[in-house]
């Protein structure tokens, strides 16, 4: 198959070993077209790619790639060419591919960054990344409380290359002991004279939180505030990091995303085509595997029904079905939980709550979902009592898998596994399993009733 255009030219200058053309091209394409491009090199070639660029410009692509491309291709790299590459990121994105690189390599790239860098690393990984402190930039504008306008001006135009990496909307005041006292918007600046004192432009009583604050506690703060960023503090109350609204929305995604493939059962949520085939096989096989052994004990429920299904063959119609529909049900309910336990407003002591919430809505979905399989059953075979059955069964079926779907998660959790790989199988057995006994159990006693057979 002939390759696009641009990404026959990448090769070509990459080949030509020409680092301004080579960044020269680079810096034409679109961001998506980038990034396309270089996922389509080879791994040698997307090594060679980065060692030719100049650390500036490396840190822009891998900064457009996913993190796990970009984590494999530093760590690939000479820990010294690797390092240079991090010093030109924001900490916040350089402590997230940190992060994503085993301790042993991580440790020999934080050892080649300058040493206040290499500090400032350590401290920002000793924090969960879904925290105030994970997403945090420690790359913030702060004034002493006794500047006035022009020192801060006069600031700001002598550093004005180094301000140009920070997402600067507001300046922060700061006493003698680093304590955050104010916040300064930038526009205030710009129409007051500058012997005014920033003091009393400064906005007091500003918002923060604390480095421990989660992403859904994060998430209803900007919910409830128009902020473009809020300000981190310690416990003694000393500015240490902004969290930016876009780091919030960033990590909401990448974790909707993590959960919803850890419920596809991608062992690890997180899977790319680029990953070693070894790796894959494990993270989707270890999944499938468990998954098949707990389905094969759910149809050993047929066996003691063997008679039953032999006379009424109709059944085997409505048997998956039943299961399929409930597993549906299930799931909804599992959604629901995994949600409000991602927004921290669920925990393990409410699985009896959840299972009471969740009785009323399975019970009016099942009646109406059985009452058509019964109209649908009668149709179709003839048969009134067959339809009675496969409707009570659905019925029964649709409030026992939304109770189980709602309360699994918790209850996993309370173990602590991982409710979003595991409730899914359990849930599915479950189902199943309830299924064909609710339909061959009734069948069986209802055999006499029946009009038809075989």
């Amino acid at each position: 198959m002939q390759q696009p255009d641009h990404i026959v030219e990448l090769r070509a200058r990459l080949d030509a070993g020409d680092p301004g053309a080579l960044l020269e091209f680079l810096e034409t394409l679109p961001a998506d077209e980038k990034v396309f491009a270089v996922a389509s090199l080879s791994a040698e070639e997307e090594e060679r790619l980065l060692r030719a660029l100049p650390p500036e410009a490396a840190a822009r692509i891998l900064n457009e790639l996913p993190d796990f491309t970009s984590c494999e291709l530093v760590r690939r790299l000479e820990p010294e060419v690797g390092a240079a590459i991090l010093d030109e990121m924001r900490s916040d994105r350089q402590a997230d591919l940190l992060g994503g690189i085993a301790e042993g390599e991580r440790e020999a790239l934080i050892s080649a960054l300058p040493e206040a860098d290499a500090l400032r690393a350590r401290q920002l990984l000793n924090y969960a990344p879904d925290t105030a402190g994970g997403l945090m930039a420690t790359e913030y504008l702060a004034f002493p409380e006794g500047a006035r306008v022009g020192d801060v001006l006069r600031d700001l135009r002598a550093n004005h290359e180094r301000y140009t990496r920070f997402e600067v909307q507001y300046s922060y005041l700061l006493d003698g002991a680093g304590r955050l006292t104010g916040v300064l918007p930038m526009r205030e600046l710009l129409f007051a004279s500058e012997a005014t004192p920033v003091r009393g432009l400064v906005r007091g009583n500003p918002k923060s939180v604390g480095c421990g604050e989660t992403l859904a506690n994060l998430r209803l703060f900007f919910d409830e505030h128009r902020f473009l960023g809020v300000p981190v503090v310690d416990p003694d109350g000393r500015l240490v990091g902004v969290v930016q609204r876009a780091a919030v929305q960033k990590e909401s995604a990448r974790e909707a995303n993590r959960l919803w493939m850890r419920v596809s059962g991608i062992v690890g949520g997180e899977e790319l085509r680029t990953m070693p085939l070894r790796d894959r096989t494990r993270r989707r096989g270890a999944w499938l595997g468990v998954n098949l052994l707990l389905n094969m004990g759910a149809a050993t429920a047929i066996a003691f029904f063997e008679d039953t299904l032999t006379q009424v063959i109709a059944l085997a119609m409505f048997l998956p079905i039943i299961s399929d529909m409930s597993g549906c049900s299930g799931n909804q309910a599992v959604a629901v939980s995994m949600r409000e336990m991602v927004m921290g407003v669920l925990r393990p002591r409410d699985a009896m709550r959840v299972a009471a919430r969740e009785v009323s809505v399975g019970a009016i979905n099942g009646v109406l979902l059985g009452s058509l399989l019964a109209i649908i059953a009668i149709l179709v075979r003839g048969d009134a009592v067959l339809g009675l059955v496969v409707g009570a069964a659905l019925a029964l079926n649709t409030v026992l898998a939304v109770m189980v779907g709602g309360t699994l998660p918790l209850l996993v959790k309370a173990l602590r596994l991982d409710p979003a790989l595991v409730a899914g199988p359990i849930l599915t057995t479950v189902t199943d399993l309830a299924g064909f006994v609710l339909v061959l159990w009734f069948a069986t006693m209802a055999l006499p009733y029946f009009t038809l057979s075989g």
